[in-house]
């Protein structure tokens, strides 16, 4: 299958032209390295983790359930709500994108569903693992496992799945019953999973690096992924570079963005509610924020198909100047704005919200440069003004 479209994204080493998801995912798991794959739980974060320059997006569960439901990773997040979060990170970046299926959502036809509907969504690859429902994070406590001979038939179903649609979705076996039972079981079943097509092997928990070289070691031709839960986990934390070493080629970071996110929105939220603002420095401005959501391609691309009707002198296409000052003389924000965005927005500026921008736009065009529209103070003593471009 053809790679998707996405909306905007920066330039990258991701899929190439031509190339599908998978067969661009393919490509860098052949390549030397343990590569780096942070999850990301919504496009944003997706479209961050392509900025900083990493090869793949996985999307995790885990952060899934907590970002979109505000509940643990414990079952309760569904097939249909998973694939919809995956299909708008998949439109949202160049990416190779991995996601996780959980257990399948329930018996060997699910399964064949589950990877069918993840492949229209556009990932590269799928995540299958061999828990009973509800299901939960591998590094939880009393974790079950089905029995062998299911576990099996179910990376079979997923590669019957996969012919079926004619993709070459990765498929990447995972079992936790290193906690469920042994190691010594974990070891058997990722054997058979590799026997049964499964492209990558995973064992969730691994519990030193005796164990993880061990897994290694297991169909060695067969890609291994790690698990790097940040934090607190079973398993030892380590570098890239030393995982290549034992033998590693897919390193994923399930907490990272989702914890770092409710930390400094917690941050932001207890200074607001003291100060009436986020600490100075601790969000980008208003620029940046424009910056990674596309703003300025978007007003480029824009432009491309603008009819001589659309061309018109409207009050809503003059670009103003917005400016906030502190008392202290510092300058918050100092930024053009087209007049039809600064009004839609206003409403989450403090010292806009109930102005009336058809009212100061009266008679106004971008002929008269610099012309002051809008000089008053907020209820902290900011300084807002807004004037034509």
């Amino acid at each position: 299958m053809a790679a998707r479209s996405p909306y905007f994204v920066p330039e990258s080493e991701g899929i190439r032209a031509g190339e599908s998801p998978a067969a661009a995912l393919r490509r860098i798991l052949a390549s030397p390295g343990a590569h780096q794959a942070p999850c990301c739980f919504d496009a944003l974060g997706a479209r961050l983790i392509q900025r900083a320059g990493f090869p793949i997006c996985f999307m995790g569960g885990f952060c899934v359930s907590a970002a979109r439901l505000g509940l643990p990773d414990a079952g309760l997040i569904s097939y249909g709500e998973m694939v919809d979060q995956g299909r708008l990170i998949t439109e949202a970046v160049s990416l190779p994108v991995i996601g996780d299926g959980d257990n399948g959502y329930g018996n060997a036809m699910n399964i064949k569903r589950t990877v069918k509907g993840y492949i229209n969504a556009g990932f590269a690859g799928i995540m299958l693992e061999d828990q009973v429902a509800p299901k939960a994070c591998g590094h939880t406590e009393g974790r079950k496992v089905i029995s062998r001979e299911d576990a099996i038939m179910h990376i079979k179903a997923a590669v019957d799945a996969r012919k079926e649609s004619g993709s070459d979705i990765v498929i990447i076996a995972r079992s936790d019953s290193r906690q469920a039972i042994s190691i010594d079981e974990a070891l058997w079943r990722v054997q058979a999973f590799a026997d049964a097509g499964a492209d990558v092997l995973f064992i969730d928990a691994l519990a030193s690096i005796e164990e993880m070289k061990a897994f290694c070691a297991v169909s060695p031709k067969v890609p291994k992924m790690a698990n790097m839960l940040e934090g607190g986990g079973k398993t030892p934390i380590l570098s890239p570079a030393e995982l290549q070493e034992i033998g590693f080629s897919l390193v994923v970071y399930p907490l990272s963005l989702i914890g770092v996110s409710m930390l400094a929105m917690e941050d932001a939220l207890i200074a607001i509610k003291s100060t009436g603002a986020p600490r100075p420095g601790s969000l980008p401005s208003f620029q940046e924020i424009k910056d990674t959501l596309g703003f300025n391609r978007y007003y480029k691309e824009e432009k491309q198909y603008a009819t001589v009707q659309q061309a018109q002198p409207s009050s809503t296409n003059i670009v103003l100047r917005l400016k906030i000052t502190e008392k202290s003389g510092t300058q918050k924000i100092n930024e053009g704005i087209p007049a039809g965005i600064l009004e839609k927005i206003s409403k989450a500026i403090p010292g806009l919200a109930g102005v009336n921008f058809t009212e100061i736009l009266q008679g106004a065009d971008q002929s008269q440069k610099g012309k002051l529209l809008l000089d008053r103070e907020d209820a902290t003593g900011d300084r807002i003004q807004v004037s034509i471009e």
